[in-house]
């Protein structure tokens, strides 16, 4: 019934318990997650990750070098995500983009490395997964010179960007995904969005470890509290959480064109 459009299951947050988490999802009714491998190269994140969606049928994976990790882009990173790229359940280059809110790479390398992976991307007709912060103009003024008339564009991720923004993504055909924030109680402005966005356009993520949407917020977050964002955005649209799982899981299923397969059943843990 529900995806998870965006997961970091590869920290090291999950060691203990990474079996018991994915069956916890599965047993919630989510029965997809999107893996994003490139969350922290420093760490071996790309490696992780890809071992993570090998091995689980039903976790498919991204992989891209976050904002954050764009000084440390060199041709050797380069060579080796094109020839990741290649593995069958990799469906999307991500999460890219802009980050200037914490500023860990110097804002001119982020916006050279965004727009040279949204070229591979384009490239090798990829959708893209956004990660954008306190970064909007910039964002829509590289999506218009880059990423216009692309068959399958891709994802705005964790959606805490601005009305404007979101016009812009919905119209150069991106999906806008939200995650925990937009139960956060204060968050009237994201949950007034959130009504907006068209509803073929509508994707729901945990982005987790991080983000745990209320009632466990300052709590790890883990994919089976997708369906708490589920339940937030059913609220908003008056909609019931069964139909909303499966407008979201047909939305994701058709971007990344997924074909309706047989859930996985929980497996038993030792």
């Amino acid at each position: 019934m529900f995806v998870d459009s965006h997961c970091h299951v590869d920290f090291p947050s999950y060691a203990d318990d990474r079996a018991e988490m994915l069956n916890r999802a599965r047993a919630a009714g989510v029965e997809l997650m999107l893996e994003i491998c490139g969350g922290d190269i420093a760490r071996g994140s790309l490696d992780i990750g890809l071992a993570i969606v090998e091995s689980e049928p039903d976790v498919y994976g991204a992989v891209g070098i976050h904002p954050h990790d764009a000084a440390d882009y060199s041709p050797s990173l380069e060579a080796k995500l094109l020839n990741l790229m290649a593995r069958p359940k990799v469906i999307a280059w991500g999460e890219i983009g802009l980050d200037y809110y914490y500023d860990r790479s110097p804002r001119d390398v982020q916006r050279r490395v965004f727009a040279r992976q949204m070229t591979l991307a384009r490239e090798r007709n990829l959708p893209i997964i956004l990660h954008i912060r306190d970064a909007d103009e910039d964002m829509a003024a590289m999506l218009r010179d880059y990423w216009v008339g692309v068959e399958r564009p891709g994802i705005f991720h964790c959606f805490s960007g601005s009305w404007k923004l979101m016009e812009t993504g919905v119209e150069l055909g991106f999906y806008i995904s939200f995650a925990g924030n937009v139960t956060f109680k204060k968050n009237h402005a994201l949950r007034d969005i959130a009504r907006a966005v068209p509803l073929d356009r509508l994707l729901i993520e945990t982005d987790c470890p991080f983000l745990s949407p209320e009632p466990y917020r300052g709590k790890r977050n883990e994919p089976m509290r997708v369906v708490e964002v589920a339940r937030q955005l059913a609220q908003l649209r008056e909609m019931d959480i069964a139909d909303l799982g499966r407008l979201t899981t047909g939305n994701f299923r058709r971007l990344f064109r997924l074909e309706t397969v047989a859930p996985v059943v929980a497996r038993a843990t030792a």
